[in-house]
């Protein structure tokens, strides 16, 4: 069971740090703020987009739960939702990501 738990958590964490690290090479090389969208000028644009949205969706749900309101509070259902939504999210990123890496070099 422990080991189970131990390994969600790693596929989680990997998941979260390369969406961590692909929405902040996303805003160095792009010059603007990485956010979920699927539109672009072209077909190959917005399949670029949607795909940087897949790979840094959870880092982006977990500064969007973040967020102030209006009166400079925080939500605290806000920030629940997004992290649960973000975790699960990350988990199948790190699946994603980890079953390549272990088919091409394994």
């Amino acid at each position: 069971m422990t080991f189970e738990l131990l390994l969600a958590a790693f596929i989680m964490a990997v998941g979260l740090s390369i969406a961590g690290s692909g929405t902040y090479a996303y805003q160095w090389l792009r010059g603007e703020q990485a956010m979920l969208r699927y539109d672009g000028k072209t077909w190959l644009g917005m399949m670029g987009h949607l795909f940087m949205s897949f790979v840094c969706g959870p880092y982006i749900m977990l500064q969007m739960g973040w967020r102030h309101e209006d009166n400079g509070t925080m939500s605290l259902s806000s920030v629940l939702i997004a992290a649960m939504v973000a975790f699960g999210w990350s988990f199948i990123t790190g699946l994603f990501f980890l079953g390549f890496y272990l088919a091409i070099f394994d």
